[in-house]
């Protein structure tokens, strides 16, 4: 990998995410011209880093980061011969964290700045040489940070709303409210990126006529989960969705217990897929986070995958919540590498989301109950502006 990563301080004090402090470094190695080239990262206490700038600076003091270059001219040596190792950059996360409440600043903005300066460092540029140095070294942070910015603007994680759960208390009076298209135009007002319907064999919740009139009114995306039966087939080519969603289904469930199992259905589903693309609506497959059957989702002709984060979401306690939250790390990564685009639902909620959607390889989040539940106590629209600030500040910490 590119980017080496080694946290030595206590990394329950500050927002760390380790996914997304190697893809901003190994983002900034591709934009500077090095991205064959490995760079280690340490982040430290202001103990540790005062201890090196005595040993190597003669300062008897912490600073906010410290450069390595693995050669004397790091820059000529890029250009010269094939060195792979870049060298070192050290950065204090107590003056870190300082400084991004001094300057008004998130903690991953500042640990942009100093990640992106120490780079810089790396690459021969110096601002203590001169102030012509110092000028261009600054139009290059600038330029860099500029970029940053707007790619992470195209990366933001987006929010779609299962709004089953308002057909669900409609149903349970067998009359005409709440409707739930009505509640998907709340939603969209509210911010939302997209709708998430589940038309089930049972129509136990979603009718015909929900699905139906929200395809005319929905002016952001309709995603529309289905099993692969020929009835719900033949209405999903009828309705015409911006994007469905391959789920199983069973009559008993009160709610999707698990993902699909592609492995044993592929050429089933496969078929399902062809009929899709011919009438140009993409497929998403809801999955486990399992390479197999991520795999079989490729095979099978899938453009998506919805990562199922139900078993993270309903861990007994911490230690296996963090299991089940690598085996999603690492199945988003794996997915991305098959060429998948990546989301993820089911079980999230308004404490268990913020690590999800920190996630830059996951694109978008479907989440229907948590935010139905607290909209009977905030109303529909604060509980959707609820989630989706959770979600965007998700994205912009580490």
């Amino acid at each position: 990998m590119p980017t080496d990563l080694s946290i030595q301080c206590n990394s329950d004090v500050f927002p760390f995410n380790p996914g997304r402090i190697k893809t901003l470094s190994n983002w900034l190695l591709k934009q500077c011209g090095a991205a064959d080239y490995t760079v280690s990262i340490l982040f430290v206490d202001d103990k540790k880093i005062r201890r090196l700038n005595v040993q190597y600076r003669n300062k008897n003091q912490p600073t906010n980061v410290l450069s390595f270059p693995s050669g004397e001219d790091a820059d000529r040596s890029l250009l010269s011969i094939p060195v792979r190792e870049l060298g070192d950059i050290v950065i204090s996360a107590d003056t870190a964290y300082r400084e991004s409440i001094e300057y008004g600043q998130s903690f991953y903005d500042r640990i942009a700045w100093l990640l992106t300066h120490g780079m810089l460092h790396l690459l021969g540029y110096d601002h203590e040489k001169s102030s012509e140095h110092a000028k261009k070294m600054f139009d290059k942070e600038k330029l860099l940070l500029t970029r940053l910015q707007f790619y992470r603007k195209k990366m933001m994680t987006k929010l779609a709303i299962n709004v089953d759960h308002v057909a669900t208390i409609r149903q349970a009076r067998g009359i005409s409210e709440p409707d739930p298209v009505s509640a998907a135009a709340i939603c969209e007002l509210a911010g939302a990126s997209g709708i998430v319907v589940h038309l089930r064999e049972d129509r136990r919740h979603m009718q015909d006529r929900d699905v139906f009139l929200m395809r005319e009114t929905i002016k952001t995306k309709l995603n529309f989960e289905m099993g692969a039966n020929k009835e719900i087939i033949k209405i999903a080519l009828d309705l015409k969705p911006d994007i469905i969603t391959l789920v199983p289904e069973n009559r008993q469930e009160l709610t999707t217990e698990g993902g699909l199992d592609i492995v044993s259905q592929k050429k089933k589903i496969a078929k399902v897929i062809e009929k899709m693309t011919r009438n140009n609506i993409p497929v998403s497959i809801f999955c486990d986070p399992d390479s197999k059957q991520l795999k079989a989702a490729k095979d099978a002709g899938a453009t998506f995958v919805e990562l199922h984060t139900g078993t993270y979401s309903d861990a007994a306690d911490e230690k296996a919540r963090e299991h089940e939250y690598r085996l999603l790390v690492s199945a988003a990564e794996i997915a991305c590498q098959l060429g998948l685009r990546v989301y993820a639902g089911h079980g999230l909620d308004y404490q268990n989301t913020g690590p999800i959607a920190a996630l830059d390889t996951i694109e978008e989040l479907s989440i229907g109950h948590a935010i139905i539940a607290r909209a009977v106590f905030t109303g529909l629209d604060q509980a959707v502006r609820e989630m989706l600030d959770i979600i965007n500040r998700a994205a912009l910490s580490i």
